[in-house]
């Protein structure tokens, strides 16, 4: 089956929050309705849902801050994971931000997350040598 890569639309809402929360991407402090509010008030055009028979089954959030691009909530059922669908997903927003005149891309995976970090660095990622720093305003 081909997977149908769509710019996210509200009908989406829950069954991308169900995808979420099946991938275990949903922390304690990150409320996923209100994440979502907050991509489509900025940039919607960059966060896309992977579609099989129009079913959602994948999606990424995609940013650009006019130097570096990122990519979050990249995230895949499991019952439709090594089939190719992340890659799509992925390449799809590398092809949106290189559109856009980004140059780099970066992603945050959690250290114990390593069949992620292996499937990432597939796909031509690299570990920078660079330390991750953040700071919660809530």
């Amino acid at each position: 089956m081909t997977v149908e890569i769509s710019t996210y639309e509200s009908k989406f809402q829950d069954a991308v929050v169900d995808l979420w929360k099946t991938c275990n991407l949903i922390t304690p402090q990150n409320d996923p309705v209100e994440d979502i509010r907050k991509k489509t008030s900025f940039q919607p055009e960059l966060f896309f849902v992977g579609l099989l028979e129009g079913k959602v089954i994948g999606s990424i959030m995609v940013g650009y801050e006019g130097h570096r691009g990122w990519m979050n909530y990249m995230a895949v059922n499991p019952k439709y994971q090594r089939q190719g669908y992340g890659r799509k997903l992925v390449q799809k927003a590398i092809a949106e931000l290189k559109k856009i005149g980004c140059v780099k891309i970066n992603l945050q995976v959690r250290r114990s997350n390593t069949s992620v970090i292996d499937f990432y660095k597939h796909l031509g990622f690299q570990e920078d040598d660079v330390i991750s720093l953040g700071m919660r305003l809530n």
